[in-house]
């Protein structure tokens, strides 16, 4: 039996194709699945289902979904284009057997069984719409809290893909994405920057339990400025080829054949009257060649107002961010992604339009993927605080010791940022001090008690008590003694990777009294 290759899988749902990467956790390089049956090149998986029967017993995913379209052409067992309405209550949906909803989960289950078993998955991390976000965050987390995985991570598109390729945090930048059924032009701020906190994939499940909604994590989502979009994409464009050559046609197959000319010509050392060979059908099986080039294809979008559609979205987009104080040169740069910003007149319109910006260009289908593989491995994962954590201090003025929180429960560790106290002294000359920890001890929700001598549960308030550690405390000493009401002691706390309550000590002249672990936060 072979090595399980043990790592993390990075799975983007797209409305036209899906990607998986992986992340062996023994290596830095990531890389795309390629699985014969569903993806069409590596990593590569379309998001279309072919659906017969109630329960789905046949459906089939990914390549072998468009194969099978392709030769039978019925469109009643064909689904495709579901994701962008998953959650989305402002785009129409004509009804159908399957929902949104159900598609994206029949096509999510089908293409987890899909993963070949020599790769054992340690860590999920997925990705969610920027301006759906809090609905699809919650589809995804009803059809993966089943998978057998510890940890599932979710990252909105934006930062995914600025994260591929190293834009600061806190920037402000544009993403032009043509898919294969919807153009979206997007100026988004990146979270973080000017001493904020730098994005960190949301937790969904860690150690096998659903922390979703026990979760005190701030959503770091992108921050939208502005945004344009249309309804057209790569299918639209593949849809003019078949026109301009076999008007009316409705042969679904010569699609295909036109998705693979434009992917030729969009090649970067293609000649712009170099011809190739177009074969479509006319008439049920029967093939004609026609001649395309470059120029022809370019020739297609323009007499089809492509460029014009570009200009609209553009100028939409640059004047809702106007409003929000936000000018073109604020942008950090422009991010391709999408097959259709492949097409080089595309490409020379976003130069020609953003000249003074930086254009930055990512592969434009995996970039997203890649990015929000990047992101998880870099940034720890957190765990949540089941408990609260406190110090002990005493309190002059009324002459008794209270609790002081440090951590409190539901937030994550490893910490970010260390919790900061400055200590007094609570007596003359005091030289020594005591540090004693605490953690918070929630009561049951349920009191048992007898009526009748017949045990019965008895509801009773939720509170939470605190008991000190069963620790021998620490004990720090000051060089110089101290004076009541002056600053004397400044403790630093964290917890680190392993689960360790950290203390870096240092005294009013800032001399550094050591680094102390204090112990298990378990």
């Amino acid at each position: 039996m072979s090595e399980k290759i043990i790592g993390t899988l990075a799975i983007d749902l797209g409305n036209t194709n899906t990607v998986l990467a992986f992340q062996c956790e023994r290596s830095s390089t990531p890389i795309l699945l390629e699985i014969p049956s569903i993806t069409k090149s590596p990593g590569v998986v379309p998001t279309a289902i072919w659906f017969e029967g109630i329960k789905g017993e046949k459906a089939i995913i990914g390549k072998g979904a468009l194969e099978i379209f392709s030769k039978n052409n019925q469109a009643e067992y064909f689904y495709s284009n579901f994701k962008r309405l998953i959650s989305n209550p402002y785009e129409e949906y004509t009804e159908r057997y399957l929902s949104p909803e159900e598609a994206g989960e029949i096509f999510f289950k089908r293409l987890w069984d899909y993963i070949p078993e020599r790769f054992e998955i340690k860590r999920l991390v997925l990705t969610a719409p920027i301006d759906t976000y809090k609905g699809y965050r919650r589809w995804l987390i009803s059809i993966c809290n089943n998978l057998p995985i510890k940890e599932i991570a979710l990252v909105d598109e934006p930062t995914a893909a600025a994260i591929g390729i190293n834009v600061p945090f806190g920037s402000k930048i544009m993403i032009i994405d043509i898919g294969g059924s919807t153009i979206d032009l997007n100026i988004v701020k990146i979270e973080g920057g000017e001493g904020k906190s730098a994005p960190i994939a949301e937790l969904l499940k860690f150690n096998g339990k659903d922390v979703s909604e026990i979760s005190k994590q701030k959503l770091r989502c992108a921050e939208i400025i502005s945004k344009s979009a249309c309804k057209l994409g790569g299918k639209d464009i593949d849809r003019w080829i078949v026109e301009y050559f076999v008007p009316l046609n409705k042969d679904s197959r010569n699609l295909s054949m036109a998705e693979k000319i434009k992917c030729k010509l969009s090649e970067n050392n293609i000649k712009s009257d170099q011809q190739y060979i177009a074969s479509f059908f006319i008439n049920n099986d029967k093939r004609e060649e026609f001649k395309i080039s470059k120029r022809l294809l370019e020739e297609i979008l323009i007499s089809n107002n492509l460029i014009k559609l570009l200009n609209s979205l553009l100028k939409n987009l640059l004047n809702d961010a106007r409003g929000k104080n936000c000018k073109i040169s604020d942008l950090w740069s422009v991010i391709l992604v999408g097959g259709g910003t492949q097409i080089p007149l595309i490409r020379n319109w976003v130069n020609y339009k953003l000249p003074e910006i930086t254009i930055k260009y990512p592969p434009p289908i995996e970039s997203i993927s890649l990015g929000a593989l990047s992101l998880t491995p870099g940034v720890k994962i957190k765990d949540i605080l089941s408990k609260g954590l406190l110090i002990r201090l005493f309190n002059k003025r009324e002459n008794k010791h209270f609790w002081h929180p440090i951590f409190y429960k539901g937030q994550t560790w490893p910490t970010e940022k260390p919790f900061e106290l400055i200590l007094q002294p609570s007596n003359k000359d005091q030289i020594k001090f005591e540090i004693i920890i605490g953690e918070t001890v929630e009561n049951n929700d349920f009191d048992i008690i007898f009526e009748n001598g017949i045990p019965k549960l008895s509801e009773i308030q939720k509170e939470e008590n605190i008991k000190a550690w069963n620790r021998k405390p620490l004990m720090l000493r000051i060089n110089n003694p101290a004076n009541l009401g002056e600053d004397c002691l400044k403790l630093v706390f964290s917890i680190n990777d392993h689960s360790n309550l950290i203390v870096e000590c240092k005294d009013y002249s800032n001399n550094k009294l050591g680094i102390f672990n204090l112990g298990s936060i378990f």
